[in-house]
């Protein structure tokens, strides 16, 4: 057991917005998940929690990074409920099932294979963002933790979760043919079983369970990485093609031309179909969404709530607020109709699949008569986590300097009559993240040319 009075050498930056994410085993290892696991435990104890669910994803880190973790909360007193290797969807619904909102998931997502992290909740306000890392962070620096001996149990949410699937879908009568990419990630623990218990033709892409990701990386959200989905989608006359990140709570999307989908062109999908069948019609979604879904929602008659970007936060506000459906462009979305409201990649897909069984159009053509506008993907300049948030304020006091119309509810984002620029700090790694949107081409690279300019000019 480690000390207590033993110096905390743990690198500040790893404690980000919406989680603690670092590279292994330089800023995440074994000795400091123990640490994060003593801090962890003590600070849900103090609160009035006693017992912890504790999942992992398929990287070869997270099996040293959970033992230590668990050894850690265990020794503060707390209890841990341990769910081995699972997807962070089938966590969330574990600690829905078992009701103890208390847990960490230790996963990076769709980070490098490098990489790895803590998704965290200390109680039923969800995953923890924010001030409440923050608050976190320097509780854990300080190094003042109880001690006490935990008692540890398994529990497996692999049944439950898929019968919560068989609960909350209903199929039409024509059969769809479906490529699933599951990049090598922790969804090919389960993915495979759901989809072909349901009558759907599925074609399933990078189904081994590899950690080093040798196909390509598991962020299905940026275009290039669906690649070969694209083209497993176009060789096969596949009816659409969905991919998931590295821990399965995001999806992408590629049409039955092999033309990438958009998460917030997706969101226009879900939000056609359920508009009359719901009846709160609010809708959220974050700063990085394009024009095409807000006007969209608007001409359905709804209202749409920008909000900032995370899933800690997306997710949160859709719950509090008590919509029917929300997500975000980085492929996060949230069904709260006839679902949980948590975000599972698998079951996003499996929505947009019900939808196609019931209709005879084309995933393409449940797009037709959207606004269409000139938009870059998301674009990410590395720079330290110490500068880039000085970074975007500079931006921030040159907009308002302009008398530019300004939201910076999350970094900042500009809005003109014919387009606007997004210029925020990611919360994941060491980037500036930007995003522009315009009605013309020219438009589109004037926007580039100001606020990629002034990253630069300031990034030095």
């Amino acid at each position: 057991m480690l000390k207590q009075e033993k110096k905390l050498e743990i690198n500040k930056y790893i404690f980000r917005g919406y989680d603690i994410r670092g590279v292994y085993p330089t800023d995440l290892n074994g000795e400091v998940a123990y640490i994060i696991g003593k801090s962890f435990g003590t600070y849900v104890r103090r609160l009035g929690h006693f017992t912890a669910v504790v999942g992992r994803d398929n990287r070869y880190s997270s099996d040293e990074l959970a033992d230590n973790l668990i050894k850690g909360i265990l020794d503060t007193g707390v209890n841990v409920v341990n769910l081995g290797l699972c997807t962070t969807p089938m966590y969330y619904y574990a600690c829905i099932k078992l009701k103890n909102p208390t847990g960490i998931m230790v996963t990076a997502s769709h980070n490098p294979k490098d990489d790895n992290g803590f998704k965290f909740a200390f109680d039923e306000r969800g995953n923890a963002r924010g001030e409440m890392i923050e608050e976190f962070r320097d509780f854990t620096l300080k190094g003042d933790f109880d001690e006490g001996n935990g008692i540890f149990a398994n529990y497996n949410i692999r049944n439950e979760y898929i019968e919560l699937f068989r609960q909350s879908l209903n199929f039409g009568k024509r059969k769809i043919k479906v490529v699933i990419d599951l990049g090598n990630g922790t969804t090919s623990c389960i993915a495979e079983d759901i989809y072909k218990m349901f009558p759907i033709d599925v074609d399933v892409l990078f189904g081994e369970s590899d950690p080093t990701f040798p196909n390509h990386h598991p962020d299905p959200c940026v275009e290039k990485n669906l690649d070969a989905l694209k083209k497993r989608v176009v060789e096969t006359k596949a009816d659409l093609g969905i991919g998931f990140d590295g821990d399965g709570d995001r999806l992408g999307v590629v049409d039955e031309k092999g033309n990438y989908i958009a998460t917030d062109k997706y969101m226009i999908m879900i939000i056609r179909d359920i508009i009359d069948k719901v009846d709160k019609k609010e809708f959220l979604y974050d700063v990085k969404c394009s024009k095409s879904l807000t006007d969209e929602i608007e001409r359905l008659g709804a209202k749409g709530i920008c909000y900032r970007t995370g899933n800690s936060y997306t997710k949160a506000k859709v719950k509090d607020d008590d919509l029917p459906f929300g997500g975000e462009l980085s492929g996060h979305v949230y069904f709260n109709d006839r679902w949980p409201c948590f975000d599972s990649g698998l079951y996003a897909g499996l929505r947009l699949i019900e939808i196609l069984s019931k209709t005879d159009k084309k995933v393409s053509e449940l797009l037709d008569g959207i606004n269409e506008y000139y938009s870059t993907e998301e674009l990410k300049f590395p720079s330290s986590d110490e500068k880039k948030f000085q970074i975007v304020d500079k931006i921030k006091q040159y907009a308002l300097s302009k008398q530019y119309d300004v939201l910076d509810i999350d970094g900042v984002r500009v809005t003109f009559n014919y387009g606007w620029a997004l210029v925020r700090c990611s919360n994941t790694g060491p980037n500036i993240t930007a995003r522009f949107e315009a009605n013309s081409e020219d438009k589109l690279k004037e926007l580039q040319e100001e606020f990629i300019g002034l990253i630069e000019k300031y990034n030095v």
